[in-house]
């Protein structure tokens, strides 16, 4: 598959920063990230979801990237709003997701991301290879998570995330 897949800010930031990647499609009704692994063979582990994150009661609101396995939860309530030094934050609706990212919910990715800093979890950067988003809901890329680095703005925090207690339901990416 190649690079045409991709939602063209994706592919222009991967070949622009050098990100060694392949480009998997997948059909749109199986972006998000449980139908997406239960599908192609995917496990949770190897998924990696971006996630808007954005401010609460904050004027003009604060908003972040952050990347996370399918087999964690994001700490919204600790180490975002800390990140963000916010008293409040939330998982960002898809209409404020695909405004500020330019991406669909379910192909929400951090390539093509510009303005807004992105938190990966030191859990995803442990990983081998990862699969996430491609800007849209009809591909995927697969790197090793360290070719993120090569992206700016791109943040590993320790604890960003945590072990999931409860079923998944994906949010965005």
């Amino acid at each position: 598959m190649t690079d045409t897949l991709l939602l063209p800010a994706v592919a222009e930031a991967l070949a622009a920063h050098g990100v060694a990647h392949e480009v998997l499609e997948c059909l749109p009704d199986l972006a998000d990230t449980a139908e997406f692994c239960a599908h192609y063979g995917f496990s949770l582990e190897q998924a990696a979801n971006t996630i808007l994150v954005a401010s609460k009661k904050v004027e003009p609101p604060r908003y972040a990237v952050c990347v996370v396995l399918g087999t964690t939860r994001l700490d919204v309530n600790r180490s975002v709003r800390a990140l963000l030094d916010v008293k409040r934050a939330s998982f960002a609706d898809a209409g404020t997701t695909t405004a500020l990212t330019g991406m669909l919910v379910g192909g929400v990715t951090v390539p093509g991301i510009v303005g807004l800093p992105v938190y990966v979890d030191q859990a995803v950067m442990d990983v081998p290879r990862v699969v996430m988003g491609g800007g849209n809901r009809s591909s995927k890329i697969v790197l090793d998570p360290a070719e993120l680095l090569k992206l700016p703005g791109v943040e590993v925090v320790d604890g960003l995330a945590g072990a999931r207690t409860a079923p998944s339901h994906d949010m965005q990416g």
